[in-house]
């Protein structure tokens, strides 16, 4: 078998290119080959990166030209209680960051809800979006365009759920901006985050208005799904999951445990989160929901881009009987637990820990599970960053921990 020092010249002397290795080695030496290659370009050296923990031949369908991994350090925050529509009882959260503190700062909000009973979690909406943009004359034509969508869903239904065994098209809203007309097709994707399946299924749904109404398909994509990018209509209209969860946390334990009072966690809720999120225009009203998201994300195998959709999430504190009451709703958080990178190893483990690898029964629970836990640690995340700013124990707490 040619060796990797063999195949790094021979990319040197222009004889292979670096996507043309997995040709003709096994994936491992094809990887070792590029890391040569690269450090000898570069001045790098990659012995870390070259130290992974499972073949490479388990990462091809997720990453091109690998050679190597970069490892994050993987932590747990809990156990906490959940009580939720698809998931349940005590559990760790993993989470995979560099950020010094998270992980302390999400543990203690875990421990809080633990002590106030455990918090509620819920799937409020589903749907995975995929949005074309048609080119027709004028108005005239547009309006018959959503006239005709309106009348032959049935049609598209038929053509789209023709290229999967899981997916479901629930509805196709339309959108007229002057002679472009926007499809919003919105799918169940069951357990799978789903962007692969409803791409498919609108292409070929796509085929269809094409052949029976006047209207061009400009592009696949028209950016109303709206995928990895900060947008209003999936704050409003959700993308994916659209998860709440909620706890009522006893006086005195918001006291005890977090050195302050209701009154003070909802009113710096209100100034920070809501009037202060308004006046810089933010799509999202929270704290730090996106340290949370993006750290179960890289533990589970999500799409990290779509980190920008799941922070998209509002939180609200009221003082409710002398307790507090605190929230966080995610509009549209993209999760799944089968395909892209849920298969990899590490990530196989981290969903593990969660009790939601593969397929659910029924089909989605799993992943209406996932979504629920990332809602639970979210709220944890919320409360215990506000508790620290209602204290004025956040910088403290960083100089304690040595960050």
């Amino acid at each position: 078998m040619t060796d990797a020092a063999d195949l790094a010249a021979r990319v040197r002397e222009g004889d292979l290119r670096l996507h043309e290795l997995d040709d003709h080695a096994d994936a491992d030496v094809a990887a070792a080959a590029r890391r040569l290659l690269v450090e000898s370009e570069t001045g790098a050296t990659l012995d870390a990166v070259g130290n992974y923990g499972f073949p490479a031949e388990r990462a091809e369908s997720n990453i091109e030209n690998m050679l190597g991994a970069v490892q994050v350090p993987l932590g747990v925050a809990g156990p906490v209680s959940v009580n939720g529509g698809a998931a349940g009882g005590e559990t760790y959260l993993p989470m995979a960051t560099t950020e010094g503190a998270l992980l302390a700062s999400v543990n203690r909000g875990c421990s809080v809800l633990s002590a106030a009973g455990g918090a509620n979690a819920r799937i409020i909406k589903s749907g995975m979006t995929r949005a074309p943009v048609f080119r027709v004359a004028d108005v005239i034509e547009a309006e018959a365009l959503v006239s005709w969508v309106r009348d032959n869903t049935e049609r598209l239904v038929e053509a789209a759920e023709s290229t999967t065994s899981h997916g479901e098209l629930l509805d196709v809203t339309p959108y007229v901006v002057g002679n472009s007309v926007y499809l919003r097709f919105r799918y169940d994707t069951k357990d799978a985050m789903g962007m692969n399946m409803a791409t498919i299924a609108t292409e070929a749904a796509c085929g269809v208005v094409e052949s029976e109404t006047e209207a061009d398909l400009v592009a696949l994509s028209g950016n109303l799904c709206t995928d990895k990018k900060p947008a209003a209509i999936n704050a409003v209209e959700g993308r994916g999951r659209s998860v709440t969860a909620d706890v009522t946390i006893p006086r005195e334990v918001v006291e005890e445990r977090l050195h302050t009072t209701p009154e003070d966690i909802a009113e710096l809720n209100t100034r920070k989160n809501l009037v202060g999120s308004a006046k810089a225009g933010s799509l999202g009203f929270n704290a730090h929901v996106a340290n949370v998201v993006a750290a179960m994300f890289l533990a589970t195998g999500q799409d990290e881009a779509q980190v920008v959709e799941g922070a998209n999430a509002i939180t609200t504190a009221e003082v409710r009987d002398d307790d507090l009451y605190l929230s966080v709703s995610l509009a549209s958080l993209e999760v799944g637990t089968v395909g892209g990178g849920t298969k990899l190893p590490t990530q196989s483990e981290a969903l593990d820990v969660l009790g939601v690898r593969g397929g659910g029964d029924p089909a989605g629970s799993n992943a209406d599970a996932l979504a629920e836990y990332i809602a639970v640690g979210a709220l944890a995340g919320e409360l215990s960053l506000l508790s620290a700013l209602a204290s004025r124990h956040l910088s403290s707490a960083h100089a304690e921990l040595g960050r």
